[in-house]
């Protein structure tokens, strides 16, 4: 394999990384009562020092007293908190990394395995976890503009605590993809709509207020996804034409990077055409894109969480789609869960020494 080309700089606007390989977002939930910990600040600094381009870092989620069903997973409000990701941001640039968090709110989802429930019913656009299936309730005008508020002063806090770029989460079925998905938006008001793009008002409030906050040249990152958790094969635009209408509002709005995820990254996304998602946004916006979904590993990784293992296997495909363009970095999961310094064995010519991932791994924060 010629990995050459994911060791080349990469830079736009204030974000400089030192090759194209990010770490990808992965609830972790080792923060107890939402306070990222040293462990926690030591697990990033380790990937930062196995010289990751970019860490984005697990969902954290906003100041919604509902924005959460885990009481392990890590805020992004509050005095402890934002000390501890303080301290994180510190040990990924001292080991010459850079960071950014994923800022998140999980909307209507099924309550944790341990019976936590947040002080407040979980909310979201209609108040439904899946078509037809109510698990919360419906988000007012008002819990609206004060859930946009609630983003806007993350990535305020975000750039204010040495952050090098914020990325929305508006994947795999939480809130602002709730907004997106039909199924789960039948309001009627200004926040609804039969079309994609109407639909799309409330993640353009957010990138808007994102963009506010942080000035034009922070790089703000939005994830993206077709699939849900609620639904692996359902698709938001069904063509290359419903993928742009929805998309371009969202990069005027002020995104610089679409991370496209998928289940598999070399999955063409529309018949006709071998590209994948990222391929076609990337063609379809302009903007640099993010791919991901099971890079390196066989076996999707949604299994991979339920119990099957995983080996690693060739980046034959992906470098093949790189070295045409298609997208500009490549983001990596599971392979950096196990092996913290993946990048230099790719680097180096020392594939044979990477380890396959299971599903103890998750256990601890190694």
């Amino acid at each position: 394999m010629n990995t050459q080309h994911l060791f080349q700089s990469f830079q736009l606007k204030s974000l400089a990384l030192k090759n194209r390989i990010v770490m990808a977002p992965m609830t972790r939930s080792f923060s107890p009562g939402g306070i990222p910990t040293q462990a926690v600040a030591d697990y990033y600094g380790r990937r930062a020092e196995g010289e990751v381009g970019l860490i984005i870092t697990e969902g954290t989620v906003v100041n919604r007293t509902a924005s959460s069903s885990d009481p392990n997973i890590p805020h992004f409000y509050g005095e402890k908190a934002l000390a501890g990701w303080k301290n994180i941001v510190d040990c990924v640039h001292k080991d010459g990394g850079m960071i950014a968090p994923q800022l998140w709110h999980m909307g209507v989802v099924a309550p944790d395995a341990s019976g936590w429930l947040p002080s407040m019913q979980f909310e979201g656009p209609s108040g439904l976890i899946a078509p037809g299936k109510v698990g919360g309730v419906t988000m007012t005008e008002l819990d609206i503009k004060e859930t946009v508020k609630a983003f806007g002063q993350a990535a305020a806090d975000a750039k204010n605590l040495g952050f090098d770029a914020v990325e929305i989460h508006g994947a795999h079925g939480y809130l602002i993809d709730q907004f997106f998905w039909h199924p789960t938006n039948q309001r009627t008001d200004q926040y609804g709509g039969k079309t994609l793009p109407e639909r799309s008002r409330f993640a353009v409030e957010v990138i808007r207020a994102v963009r506010a906050a942080v000035g034009q040249e922070f790089v703000i990152s939005l994830r993206i996804s077709q699939w849900k958790l609620q639904d692996y094969k359902a698709k938001l635009a069904m063509t290359p034409s419903e993928l742009e209408a929805w998309l371009l509002p969202l990069a005027e709005a002020g995104v610089d990077i679409f991370h496209c995820s998928q289940r598999r990254f070399e999955d063409a996304e529309f018949a006709g055409s071998d590209l994948n998602l990222a391929g076609w946004v990337k063609k379809l916006t302009g903007k640099p894109t993010i791919t991901v979904g099971s890079i390196g590993l066989s076996g999707d990784f949604l299994a991979a969480f339920k119990g099957e293992s995983s080996t690693p296997s060739s980046l034959d495909e992906l470098l093949r789609r790189f070295d045409r363009g298609d997208f500009d970095l490549i983001a990596i999961g599971r392979q950096l869960i196990t092996n913290p310094k993946w990048v230099r064995l790719i680097e180096e010519g020392r594939a044979a020494e990477i380890i396959g991932f299971n599903k103890k791994a998750l256990a601890t924060l190694s």
